[in-house]
């Protein structure tokens, strides 16, 4: 099964070279009171830690945990705020960001390297403050292998947004830059409810 979704997706270029989406540069949530105020975040708590979850964590999740890190940096808050990701699934361990979801980060000034995919942990839910998927299919693994959330920790990322829905998959529809508009609409509503939540 694994063998077959990859030569299907090892052909996407060939099926869409005419075809070219536009991304969407995110913007960092602001406002007055932040603008305002710099002392703003000195309420935000020592250290909040998040992890993204998705199947294989080659596409989807690294590319939210890397849109999130540069995020938090831009905020001056990389030493209050820490990112990671991880898979539901064992298929993908050990690998790098794929290639295509490489190229969207670096086309925004991202730098792609260091990944490496790491299966989802028990410890994870003691670990993290936000457990957050990219999908239904995500959301049903995550609340079967972490007890139904006890501590309501669990969600997806475009439910912090006007839109909520699953993040466009990549790795059978080819189209990364629709995976990059939607992280980066779910990654900038994440920041905001935490930025907004935690003072």
């Amino acid at each position: 099964m694994t063998e077959k979704i990859r030569k299907n997706t090892a052909n996407y270029g060939k099926k869409r070279t005419n075809v070219r989406r536009k991304s969407r540069d995110y913007e960092v949530p602001k406002s007055p009171k932040i603008r305002e105020n710099q002392g703003f975040y000195k309420g935000l708590r020592d250290m909040i830690k998040r992890l993204f979850i998705c199947h294989g964590s080659i596409c989807r999740s690294p590319m939210a945990e890397y849109v999130m890190r540069d995020m938090v940096k831009k905020e001056g808050l990389s030493d209050r705020i820490k990112t990671a990701s991880a898979a539901t699934s064992r298929e993908e361990i050990g690998n790098p960001i794929y290639p295509p979801a490489q190229r969207v980060l670096r086309e925004h000034g991202i730098d792609p390297s260091g990944h490496a995919a790491r299966q989802m942990r028990k410890e994870d839910y003691d670990n993290y403050d936000y457990i957050i998927g990219m999908d239904q299919e995500n959301y049903h693994n995550l609340m079967r292998f972490y007890d139904n959330d006890p501590d309501g920790k669990i969600s997806l990322l475009m439910d912090y947004t006007d839109r909520p829905r699953a993040v466009a998959d990549p790795w059978y529809t080819g189209d990364f830059i629709s995976t990059w508009n939607d992280v980066t609409e779910g990654c900038a509503g994440l920041l905001k409810k935490i930025l907004f939540s935690e003072n």
